[in-house]
């Protein structure tokens, strides 16, 4: 395991407030919250009028992309518990965008789909937040752009590999 570089810097960072951030402008995690919430937040703002949060877009993205789809399949794509998507798609379903069906291929399970109106929106906001990404990657260049999301999948890849004993030893 690397340790985090020291820069003696890092103790004369101020934020905006004028509080000492000591390390925290040096921290992978630190910096992705932030960037994290800066991006949620101007696709709050984007996106207002639908009343859409980035999970709920995702999860309508994967099932138009996988009409059939179970609640369980989906939890383990976007790693969200079953409880949780279950009270994901009671939200959509309410709203007429996603259909519960019988699963043709197991009784106990059902199959996801969009509404057409589902679809119908899911189009629109496919286009805002297209328009949404590319205002984000203005600030990188398309190289940076690759760079940084290769760079984001090899350590949330890093981090689910570790086992539970490892991280126990931490």
């Amino acid at each position: 395991m690397r340790a985090i570089p020291k820069k003696p810097a890092s103790k004369n960072k101020t934020g905006k407030e004028g509080l000492k951030l000591d390390l925290l402008p040096d921290l992978i995690g630190y910096q992705l919250r932030l960037a994290q919430r800066a991006v949620f937040g101007n696709f709050a703002t984007e996106l207002q009028d639908y009343d859409i949060s980035p999970g709920r877009f995702g999860v309508m993205v994967l099932i138009a992309a996988n009409p059939g789809l179970t609640q369980s399949l989906l939890a383990a794509a976007t790693q969200l518990d079953r409880s949780t998507m279950v009270a994901v798609i009671d939200q959509l379903e309410a709203r007429g965008l996603v259909e519960r069906r019988a699963s043709p291929t197991d009784r106990r399970s059902n199959a996801l789909v969009l509404t057409p109106e589902g679809e119908k929106l899911l189009k629109r906001l496919k286009r805002l937040v297209r328009a949404h990404e590319a205002r984000i990657v203005t600030a990188m260049t398309p190289a940076e752009n690759a760079k940084l999301i290769e760079l984001l999948v090899r350590i949330r890849r890093q981090l689910q590999s570790d086992t539970p004993e490892r991280t126990k030893k931490k």
